[in-house]
């Protein structure tokens, strides 16, 4: 098991959540289909960089949403930018394509898509490209620390 999946299920312990493989979960449609659900209830794990701080910032999105960069910014109280593999690594714990929305190795300050919270239950990443969990999205937007924020378009 890797080190990131590993991670995400001790994040897990005391949840009533599923952690599933899948064939192919690289973009919320790819896991939508493999899982059966709607592809907003995948919860996707969208990281910029803050411009001026170099920090990575987390949003935390449903599916079929797009990260509007205007709002995001005024949200984040900076320009964002591209956040690029060697920041995501080091700020989360996860490579590109299995970032979770919990477990990271740093602190991350996070922003959760309301759109989520129409779910009983919601689909991420569990660390690898290839495995991913459900829970509550109240129970990801707390564990995750995210605030519930308007950034999509």
């Amino acid at each position: 098991m890797s080190k990131s999946l590993k991670r995400v299920r001790v994040a897990l312990e005391n949840e009533t959540a599923e952690v599933r493989e899948t064939g192919e979960a690289r973009t919320a449609a790819l896991a939508a289909a493999e899982l059966d659900c709607d592809v907003d209830q995948i919860a996707k794990s969208i990281i910029f960089r803050g411009e001026t701080s170099g920090k990575a910032l987390l949003f935390i999105t449903a599916g079929g949403n797009k990260v509007d960069p205007a709002k995001a910014s005024s949200l984040a109280g900076e320009a964002l930018g591209k956040a690029d593999a060697a920041l995501v690594r080091a700020q989360t714990g996860f490579a590109i394509g299995g970032v979770a929305p919990i477990a990271h190795i740093n602190p991350i300050k996070a922003f959760f898509d309301p759109r989520l919270s129409d779910f009983s239950l919601v689909w991420a990443a569990a660390g690898t490209p290839r495995h991913v969990f459900s829970l509550s999205p109240e129970r990801i937007q707390q564990i995750s620390g995210a605030q519930v924020s308007d950034f999509t378009s």
